[in-house]
């Protein structure tokens, strides 16, 4: 049986139990259904039992102490033991989701994730503790910014908490909240940085980042176009015959994120190409299934590769 898991993630006091409560509240959300809430950490508002809607008994409430806590036999347990068909996590602010994403039972299905955060520190949280907070955005569907304050909060402080978020997700919804019953959607448009309908569309080094991410977000619509981009020439064991991996290191979060982000190439004189080396490509990008990414992506068609030198700065960034 499929198991629904509606996560809210967030900084300690950034409003997360606030905005559980009033959904548990609402007639929308919650029925009655038997449902499981995790709490992984404990702020100083409270759930107000007798306020969720229909029977308050029919949601069971958990504490997860630990990390060590978070894995599958444990999370089923307490699921089984409370009898849930659906389960609402209210995540530890400390914790990195992936912790959370390796250990969910095979049946539980994150249907939602929302994130939040207190606009007042989020510049402050951002600048000395990115990672943590980078790890909150790259997965939401929706983060929301609220104690947010109209008197204050302009277009310059908006584009700048819109930027930071877009660095790690650009498909999520931004909302920010003034107050019960005033919020307002974030609607800056993200225009790319080089010209999609261009033949061929010229990526410049710095923009290689952009264009890696939204190649693989996208790829339809990058099917039969021609690219030109610098990257790096990677070859090894699982590699077709006759291609390579194209791409550069890219440093999304911090220093300890960066990896290196690349795309199966195929090229007919791969013998002239090495490991490693940086190179020019003229390629044609086709959508298709290969075993290397093990579903489809942009596969790069190569009808030119030089060798060049290497991109300024190396790793590239957002």
């Amino acid at each position: 049986m499929e198991i629904p898991v509606y996560l809210f993630t967030g900084f300690l006091e950034s409003g997360k139990t606030t905005f559980i409560q009033e959904v548990l509240e609402g007639e929308d959300f919650f029925t009655g259904e038997p449902t499981l809430l995790l709490l992984c950490e404990e702020g100083e508002v409270e759930y107000a039992r007798e306020r969720f809607n229909g029977d308050p008994d029919s949601i069971a409430i958990e504490v997860i102490e630990s990390e060590e806590d978070l894995n599958p036999e444990n999370l089923e347990r307490l699921r089984k033991k409370t009898g849930a068909v659906r389960v609402i996590i209210e995540y530890n602010g400390m914790w990195l989701l992936e912790k959370l994403f390796t250990n969910l039972p095979p049946e539980w299905i994150i249907y939602q994730e929302m994130t939040f955060f207190d606009a007042t520190t989020f510049l402050v949280f951002n600048q000395n503790m990115r990672q943590q907070v980078f790890d909150k955005m790259k997965t939401a569907d929706l983060v929301v910014f609220n104690r947010c304050d109209r008197d204050t909060f302009d277009e310059d402080t908006k584009m700048e908490f819109h930027k930071v978020v877009r660095v790690a997700n650009r498909r999520n919804q931004i909302i920010y909240e003034y107050g019960p019953e005033d919020t307002e959607p974030d609607t800056i448009v993200d225009p790319l940085p080089f010209d999609i309908e261009a033949n061929p569309i010229v990526v410049k080094e710095e923009d290689f980042a952009e264009w890696y991410r939204d190649v693989n977000e996208e790829p339809e619509k990058y099917e039969g176009k021609r690219v030109q981009v610098k990257g790096r020439v990677a070859i090894g064991p699982g590699i077709p015959e006759k291609s390579f991996v194209f791409g550069r290191h890219v440093m999304t979060c911090c220093a300890a994120d960066i990896q290196f982000a690349g795309l199966l190439a195929v090229y007919e004189r791969t013998k002239a190409v090495k490991h490693g080396g940086w190179v020019d490509i003229d390629a044609e990008v086709r959508v298709e299934e290969t075993p290397v990414y093990g579903e489809a992506g942009p596969v790069l068609y190569c009808k030119d590769v030089k060798a060049s030198l290497p991109a300024d700065p190396e790793v590239a960034t957002f």
